[in-house]
């Protein structure tokens, strides 16, 4: 039976996420410790570890069916393979900074600048739709410590929180993309491997949805029940059940994360208490 093949970062924390991935989609991978190549034991899926400025063109060239990689990486390389769908972790921006002590005055700062970067094709494009001359330089790691030796004016890198830039006398400017982990795929996927793509992607569409919406049970009057209900919507709309205490009901239903939050007053301003709000572990719509 043929396989899916996959590759992912062979270490870091994209890396880890991946594998925590596959894990909550319910694929058991044995123990790699250092090797590059492994097997599921449960699902017909093959995984390679790769560097992941490798990933799209193995991707691309069909060594592999699919890949988890940056969504940056997949921008800077341009390669000829589809992206099927974010995932929702590994965000960061890719961002320009400048050292600390300087007055940014606006995007035109950047005129004539030398900008050294890991993400040449990334920011020359983003320059040239700014109609702004900078000379790029590219470099492939410690891009913070370029303007300290010299090397650069400014640079354009990845940032996650902005302490590494902070602690290299440098300030966050302006942001030219959002980032983050994504499955690419070949163009050319035989057919009985798109099946077994399907089934996966399946998979981490449950799990994707189980991390973005929450159960939800409250206890509340009879006669608050059909506005909460507007409040609570669900799949399809709340279960309603009556407790033993006359006039008042258990609500179920699933809210998303970002937005209970926003709902949490109007829920108790019409009488709900008692109000659990529990993880989903998967949820299939």
């Amino acid at each position: 039976m043929n396989k899916l093949k996959i590759a992912i970062q062979k270490s870091g924390r994209l890396s880890e996420k991946s594998l925590e991935l596959l894990k909550e989609c319910g694929i058991k991978i044995p123990d790699f410790k250092s090797k590059l190549k492994n097997s599921a034991t449960n699902f017909p899926l093959e995984i390679l570890f790769l560097r992941d400025d490798d990933i799209p063109k193995y991707v691309e060239q069909g060594i592999v069916d699919i890949g988890i990689i940056g969504e940056n990486e997949v921008l800077e390389q341009n390669k000829n393979v589809d992206l099927v769908r974010k995932l929702g972790f590994a965000n960061c921006r890719l961002s320009l900074a400048i050292p600390k002590e300087q007055e940014y005055s606006g995007i035109n700062f950047f005129e004539l600048k030398k900008i050294a970067t890991s993400y040449p094709s990334i920011v020359k494009n983003y320059f040239e739709s700014k109609n702004i001359n900078t000379e790029i330089v590219e470099i492939s790691g410690s891009v913070e410590i370029a303007p300290s030796i010299g090397l650069a004016d400014t640079i354009a890198d990845l940032v996650s929180s902005g302490s590494t830039l902070l602690h290299n006398g440098l300030k966050e400017v302006e942001e030219v993309l959002k980032s983050e982990a994504v499955i690419i795929s070949s163009k050319n996927i035989a057919e009985d491997v798109s099946i077994i793509l399907e089934s996966f992607l399946f998979r981490i569409q449950a799990v994707i949805n189980s991390r973005e919406n929450k159960y939800i049970l409250l206890n509340a009057p009879n006669h608050s029940i059909e506005k909460i209900i507007e409040i609570l919507p669900g799949m399809k709309s709340p279960t309603v059940l009556p407790l033993a205490e006359t006039g008042w009901s258990s609500i179920h239903s699933v809210v998303r994360e970002n937005e209970f939050w926003k709902i949490i007053d109007e829920l108790r301003k019409y009488g709900a208490e008692g109000i659990l709000v529990i993880p989903i572990e998967k949820m299939v719509m």
